[in-house]
């Protein structure tokens, strides 16, 4: 599933792309074909992200002028040069250059601005967000007696976080991901927080993820780099029975809530 850096990039090219025209709207495969012909004609206001949610905003006379999209597992938005469409195009959007065809969504559906401030209601704070406020996640974390491998991937408190980043912060930070909540310091959380910020933005600008420091890049150990279908330099996802790039200790995997998480048994003691 696309963690929350990649949601907030497609927010910045679809507004980029077509803020302030009249697109052409459409679902070339049929099932979004009513919803999309009342937002047809209409002005794109602009996009937006909160955690792994996109909105489309578009000025219209009718309430439910937003389209709110959950990619999911399989669900890809692409914005590419205009060509016909290729597969089972769930939604278009269009002008004369580009268009920007959203393919097997979680879900895709037109709402209204109280739908959307309801949506937005049961989601945590967003690293990605200037409007983000870390301390409420702070208090339900520090009461919780959960594992902190769980509740980073609780998208009530930290919306847009996803499993690589899970893994990496946690393992940056030199904390277990077994370790409770209630177990965790504030200044433990502080950092957590503040690196979420910082690598998360920097996967908005570059397009995919990367975590390791300077000193444990290919070019800095003499290591080939990481081939991987996710791209980026990481420290432990996806690299059980590997050597940890910090001590050599081989890379361990559990598994929280049917989910994979990769950690260093030696660094996060």
């Amino acid at each position: 599933m696309p963690e929350g850096h990649v949601i907030h990039r497609l927010a910045t090219q679809i507004t980029s792309q077509f803020g302030g025209k009249v697109p052409a709207v459409s679902s070339p495969q049929g099932r979004f074909a009513a919803e999309a012909a009342r937002v047809d004609g209409a002005v794109l206001a602009g996009a937006s992200a909160w955690g792994k949610h996109l909105f489309i905003d578009f000025d219209s006379d009718i309430p439910d002028h937003i389209i709110h999209i959950h990619l999911g597992l399989i669900g890809k938005l692409r914005v590419r040069p205009l060509a016909d469409p290729v597969g089972h195009v769930r939604l278009r959007i269009a002008d004369d250059r580009q268009a920007a065809d959203l393919t097997g969504p979680q879900w895709c559906r037109l709402i209204t601005g109280e739908e959307q401030a309801a949506a937005v209601a049961k989601l945590g704070a967003d690293p990605l967000r200037a409007d983000a406020d870390p301390e409420p996640v702070w208090k339900k974390v520090a009461a919780s007696s959960r594992a902190i491998g769980d509740l980073l991937l609780d998208q009530a408190l930290f919306a847009g976080v996803g499993n690589i980043y899970r893994a990496e912060v946690l393992f940056r930070h030199g904390i277990r991901p077994s370790r409770p909540g209630t177990q965790i310091r504030r200044r433990e959380f502080d950092a957590i927080w503040d690196d979420l910020v910082s690598l998360m933005a920097d996967g908005v600008a570059v397009g995919r993820i990367d975590t390791v420091r300077p000193d444990h890049t290919p070019e800095a150990m003499g290591r080939p780099p990481r081939e991987d279908a996710h791209g980026g330099e990481v420290y432990v996802y996806r690299r059980a029975g590997q050597p940890c790039l910090v001590c050599g200790t081989p890379v361990a995997v559990t598994s929280v809530k049917g989910r994979n998480l990769f950690y260093c048994p030696a660094c996060q003691r």
